[in-house]
């Protein structure tokens, strides 16, 4: 079943984020706090990883990186492309949108949950290349495997975060469901080079999320998405 793939990791957000929310009940607020910090910790060092994995090879017995000129290029024309359309604003504004259609306005930390859980689990190459897999063949392996991981991390963030977290699963359905949907033409784009670039931008991205969960306000994530095309239209472009 073509879709599958994304219903599924909706469900494991939902379900990893309904026991993290009734874990967190009974957690004092410094507890979340630190649990906050310490989410923020993994998620950076994630980021940072699954960047470095695709930036640094031993050549000669000699470790070598890539792709520098490439991240610079891409965040700096992807930054002032979401600064103009400001991204970030309309994150919020769906965020406070989401809040009021809720019933959650009590919630102060509504708003930050579902934006710091969203740019976490709806960027990377696994949502890419799962999808189109979904789309093209109907193998739902990638992103269930995603969903796993997804289910673990909105765990967590939702214990410290609150319920905005479990509306991650909105973002990701949306952007998963129309990868799948539009997998046929979008699959001869995906070269190895253009997910090599996507890995890299799309962990620096979720490096800032992390860095945004222990220091907040310091990075504006969501106004950095465009990096995402330009690192892609980098490769499509045969200039690596």
């Amino acid at each position: 079943m073509i879709g599958l793939g994304t219903l599924i990791n909706v469900a494991c957000i939902l379900a990893g984020g309904a026991v993290g929310l009734a874990g967190g009940r009974f957690l004092v607020p410094r507890v979340q706090d630190a649990l906050m910090k310490a989410t923020g910790l993994c998620v950076l060092f994630v980021g940072l990883s699954g960047a470095l994995e695709q930036m640094l090879a031993v050549d000669g017995g000699r470790l070598v990186s890539g792709g520098t000129a490439m991240m610079v290029v891409s965040f700096a024309l992807g930054s002032a492309a979401g600064e103009l359309i400001d991204l970030d604003a309309r994150f919020e504004q769906l965020g406070a949108w989401l809040r009021r259609a809720t019933g959650s306005e009590g919630d102060a930390g509504f708003v930050n949950g579902f934006v710091s859980a969203s740019l976490t689990v709806s960027i990377g190459a696994m949502a890419i290349v799962g999808s189109i897999q979904d789309g093209i063949a109907g193998d739902w392996s990638v992103l269930a495997l995603k969903g796993a991981l997804d289910a673990v991390i909105v765990c967590v963030m939702s214990a410290s975060l609150g319920r905005g977290c479990l509306f991650s699963a909105l973002p990701v359905a949306v952007i998963q469901g129309s990868i799948t949907l539009l997998a046929q033409p979008l699959g001869p784009l995906m070269t190895e080079a253009a997910l090599a670039n996507l890995s890299i931008v799309g962990s620096m991205l979720i490096f800032c999320v992390g860095v945004n969960l222990i220091w907040k306000g310091t990075f504006k994530t969501a106004n950095m998405l465009p990096a995402v095309v330009v690192a892609v239209a980098w490769a499509l472009a045969g200039l690596g």
